[in-house]
């Protein structure tokens, strides 16, 4: 029997719990959620899959060497002991990733020389030329993740990050990051059992991530390849099998509303949900937050009240601290008045403006937007008196 591969799948702050949960669910093994990633236990097919099915995750990690060193000559050193034709050929072209949370080591552009050196000169000393470090589309990436004097260096298995699915031919300015917005309705509770509203929705990030999760379609299965189609040891066959089973997607019901006040927003969400083709489950709409009512569906029952779920603009830019106010304000008079009964999510990294939409959060999380720390805040929009609701 094979020994099972040590993997790591790589996420952003606050979704960790999520990804773990996903990797479960795809069979994994020895689940370990740490700082910004999980680590698990599993075959090739579940590399594969994990690549290919995975919501939260931005890139899956083989690692193939883990030591301790103080300085870059000793990591050189290190390097220079494994068999490298394992993983490549004198013919195949690398890049070198480094991340670096070290006292020991404060220069990774230097580390990632000596890696780099560690292999070639490995190729010269086996007598084998020097193989070409290549930056863009390179048949094998690795990754130098350095802790400390903890260095383990992988094999990136995903190449460009997952987030990025493919499906996005179009753009609004500062669009939420794809595997962000999964983690995001994820986090809620989605799984496609009601209608489901984006009334902010931009370029239809989060209307399509939706759209995906109801029909439990793969994200990954928009992507022109996986960095592991250029490994080696590559299985096309198994990976054939993996790509071609569509069993685990599921029929959707409901309806997903996404709008937005902007006519080139609608445009764009447009083109990337026909990319998608998600065309029969999304239905987009130009309409201001405050002219937009709930529609009352067939699929609409009191037990599967609407989700609705926003990410309006934080202000970051050259919008003044007033606007905000106002804007989120708006927002909270909308939420209340025009989707009573329903549960809505807000994400902002301007917790002044958050508190001006005039709703108490009955969940608060925390989440990184980019470089931005932001706030996750679930609402219970009650009908009539929230007191009342509450003793009943």
């Amino acid at each position: 029997m094979n020994q099972p591969l040590e993997m790591i799948a790589k996420t952003f702050k606050g979704l960790e719990p999520v990804l773990a949960k996903e990797l479960i669910e795809l069979g994994a093994d020895q689940v370990q959620i740490e700082r910004r990633a999980v680590r698990f236990a599993g075959d090739k097919a579940l590399l594969y899959r994990a690549n290919l099915c995975l919501r939260t995750a931005s890139r899956v990690l083989l690692p193939i060497a883990s030591f301790r060193a103080k300085d870059a000559d000793e990591v050189y050193a290190q390097l220079m002991q494994l068999s490298w034709d394992r993983y490549m050929t004198a013919d195949t072209t690398f890049a070198i990733d480094a991340t670096v949370y070290s006292e020991h080591f404060r220069n990774s552009r230097y580390v990632t020389y000596r890696v780099k050196d560690a292999i070639a000169d490995w190729w010269t000393g086996h007598g084998g030329k020097r193989p070409s470090v290549r930056v863009t589309d390179p048949d094998l990436l690795l990754n130098i993740h350095i802790a400390q004097d903890r260095i383990t260096l992988s094999l990136d298995s995903s190449g460009e990050s997952l987030h990025k699915r493919g499906y996005r031919v179009a753009n609004t300015e500062a669009p939420i990051n794809e595997a962000l917005a999964a983690g995001m309705l994820l986090l809620a509770g989605w799984h496609g059992q009601c209608d489901f509203y984006d009334p902010m929705c931009g370029s239809g990030t989060l209307p399509i991530e939706a759209a995906l999760i109801a029909r439990n379609i793969a994200p990954g299965i928009f992507r022109q390849s996986f960095a592991f189609e250029h490994w080696r040891d590559f299985d096309a066959e198994l990976w054939s099998e993996i790509y071609n089973d569509d069993s685990a997607e599921r029929p959707f019901t409901h309806h997903i509303y996404g709008s937005d006040a902007s006519f080139f927003a609608i445009q764009q969400a447009t083109k990337n949900v026909r990319a998608a083709s998600l065309q029969k489950d999304i239905e987009l709409r130009q309409i201001r937050l405050e002219e937009l009512k709930i529609t009352n569906s067939e699929s609409q029952t009191a037990n599967t009240s609407p989700l609705v779920m926003l990410n309006p603009p934080y202000g970051e830019r050259l919008a003044s601290n007033k606007d905000m106010e106002d804007l989120y304000s708006r927002i909270g008079t909308a939420l209340k008045h025009q989707f009573a009964g329903s549960t809505a999510w807000i994400i902002s990294s301007n917790e002044a403006a958050m508190k001006c939409i005039g709703l108490k959060p009955s969940k608060k999380l925390r989440l990184l937007n980019g470089e931005l720390d932001c706030q996750f805040n679930r609402y219970d929009l009650f009908q009539g008196k929230r007191k009342e609701n509450l003793n009943s």
